[in-house]
């Protein structure tokens, strides 16, 4: 019993501070949101004057039977109606301004957090449920603050004016309503709780099934290649059932406690209506007292029933909050010293001194692995796969920092300099080239934004992109399609190694560019590397041992450690790893030609 009471503490303790860091997102917006407060809360003091004048109303004529006077409250009240109005559009106007621009911040602060967390992150979860919380769970806060946070400023008014009235008016029959609360508290507490678990569930449902259909439309060729639709609609199915599953357990609970509130209060209102019928009856009430209380009860008993809407409302947004809070805490991998420079000039020397990586902390990827690299020497990586070949290249651009020693450029440590400048520096051609849905020419121009359409021409012919970009029907202004799918293989290549030329780096990392490509294909792509190797600073991986037969020097590796170095022709006469790698080549192609 004491622990079910401590975690109800903690519940509330939980939810309490989820709100807070809610509500503290409207802090820049305070003068707006003080203002629209007093609107709302003037407006709410208006409309709680009115059973008072409907009091008036009714003892004037039951009581006093004056005409004119009757004619002078209802005209009062009318204008009363529309002050009321007034301030209620005004409060309840700039209360949902100050929400919807909250929600534009908090969309903008956690995108821009999402692009300062490393790879680490992005490896560890799924692309679906990252999306999933910017809208989603974004949007539950927008209804808890847009939509619920006018009612509760309304209501919370409503209600305590009403309740000192009805005191003030009867404090006998105001013991009636006060009896009720006491339910009505320990079950919004039973029921809030529930509620903001099962909400919390559904958004983890709902990130699911928003994964498994961005897992399944990116990956739409190979669905479609396998005869995997069947498979692929089924498991979307399944992540919906489950969602509809809990979202079907929140809706019973939400409308029993809304149906047990409903009873409870009406109930009392019956009450209400019996004894305050008798107390009119035996003179110790007017007709106008009467009526104004039971419209003070009615006004009570809506501000309870939607409170409870409010409270299950805010406790749906407590769940999505706290994902979107827990994001928002998560810390970038890589950061920059406090007295961090930038990286400006450089002629692109690398040095690795005994560096060791492990992207976890039983295996290392790379062991004690130092490599000396003068300005615009070619070097490649060749090796068995998962020998660390792709992670030593990814630790270049500070995509990871090692456990163990460092990498200089120029002779500058790469820690010493912020990450963004280092990159400045660097292009990357991966083997799978991720293009944009947009225009040739703006996915050329992604290299350097502020690219004239001639530089990018230009860029375009040295990548051998410029003829097939021209028999497009729109040439430079083409729609590509969602990750260039449609163009073929070679074209993709070719594009991203234009956009490497346009930004002009000092180093050049290729990793396997050419691997997955047809002969004629590689022809070109190799030929348009070359032109772009030409005095830079370049780390090559490739599996075809043919492609990096005229690099400085050919690294091998294995199990992440540099088991051979040398020339093409040195490493073949030391008939290691490299001659072996090289004579199964040789070997698969003369099968094949055979």
């Amino acid at each position: 019993m004491k622990s079910t009471q401590e975690d109800k503490n903690r519940g509330l303790a939980t939810l309490w501070e989820t709100l807070v860091n809610i509500f503290s997102l409207s802090k820049p917006y305070r003068l707006r949101f003080y203002s629209a407060t007093m609107f709302v809360i003037v407006a709410s003091a208006i409309w709680l004057s009115v059973p008072l004048g409907l009091r008036e109303l009714l003892d004037a004529v039951f009581e006093q039977g004056d005409g004119r006077l009757l004619n002078m409250l209802a005209l009062g009240l009318m204008a009363l109606f529309v002050v009321q109005a007034a301030f209620s559009f005004a409060g309840n106007y700039h209360l949902e301004w100050v929400g919807e621009r909250v929600i534009t911040d908090l969309r903008k602060k956690v995108y821009e957090h999402l692009h300062r967390l490393g790879f680490r992150f992005f490896a560890e979860r799924r692309l679906g449920e990252i999306t999933s919380r910017l809208t989603n769970d974004v949007g539950s806060i927008r209804t808890a603050l847009t939509d619920s946070l006018p009612q509760l400023l309304t209501i919370s008014f409503s209600l305590i004016g009403s309740v000192t009235l009805m005191v003030i008016l009867n404090w006998r029959l105001s013991a009636v309503i006060f009896v009720t609360v006491p339910f009505v508290t320990i079950a919004t507490r039973y029921f809030g709780q529930k509620i903001r678990k099962l909400s919390r569930n559904i958004q983890d449902e709902l990130a699911e099934s928003t994964a498994v259909v961005e897992d399944a439309l990116g990956a739409i060729r190979l669905v479609k290649a396998f005869v995997r639709e069947d498979f692929e609609v089924n498991r979307y199915s399944n992540a919906i059932e489950a969602l509809f599953r809990t979202a079907r357990k929140k809706v019973v609970l939400t409308q029993l406690f809304w149906a047990g509130v409903g009873i409870l209060f009406l109930s009392t209102l019956v009450i209400i209506f019996w004894y305050g019928g008798k107390e009119v009856l035996a003179d110790r009430l007017t007709a106008g007292d009467l009526v104004a209380f039971i419209i003070y009860a009615l006004n009570i008993s809506r501000s309870i029933s939607q409170t409870s809407r409010l409270y299950t409302a805010v406790n749906t947004a407590a769940g999505a909050s706290e994902r979107i809070f827990e994001l928002l805490e998560e810390t970038p991998e890589i950061l920059d010293l406090p007295d961090a420079k930038d990286l400006t000039t450089i002629k692109g020397s690398i040095e690795i001194e005994n560096l060791t990586f492990a992207y976890e902390r039983e295996r290392k990827i790379l062991d004690s692995i130092s490599i000396d690299v003068e300005a615009g020497q070619t070097i490649a990586l060749v090796g068995p796969s998962g020998a660390g070949k792709t992670t030593l290249l990814n630790l270049i651009p500070r995509f990871y920092d090692p456990q163990e020693g460092r990498i200089l450029v120029d002779g500058v440590d790469i820690k010493s300099v912020t990450h963004k400048s280092l990159r400045n520096h660097i292009s990357i051609v991966p083997q799978e080239v991720h293009l944009f849905g947009t225009s040739i020419k703006e996915n050329i121009r992604y290299g350097r934004l502020d690219a004239t359409d001639d530089e990018i021409i230009a860029a375009a012919k040295d990548a051998n992109a410029h003829d097939f970009i021209m028999e497009t029907p729109k040439g430079y202004d083409a729609l590509i399609g969602e990750k260039g799918v449609k163009l073929s293989g070679g074209q993709r290549q070719r594009l991203a190694i234009a956009r490497a030329i346009l930004k002009n780096p000092e180093i050049l990392l290729l990793d396997e560019a050419t691997s997955s490509l047809d002969s004629e294909s590689e022809a070109q792509v190799q030929e348009a590397l070359y032109r772009l190797m030409k005095g830079r600073t370049t780390f090559v991986i490739a599996h075809r041992l043919s492609t990096v037969q005229h690099a400085d020097r050919i690294l091998v590796m294995d199990n992440g450690r540099i088991v051979e170095e040398g020339t093409h022709a040195q490493l073949i006469e030391q008939d290691g790893l490299y001659s072996h790698l090289y004579a199964l080549q040789f070997r698969d192609i003369e099968d094949a030609l055979g």
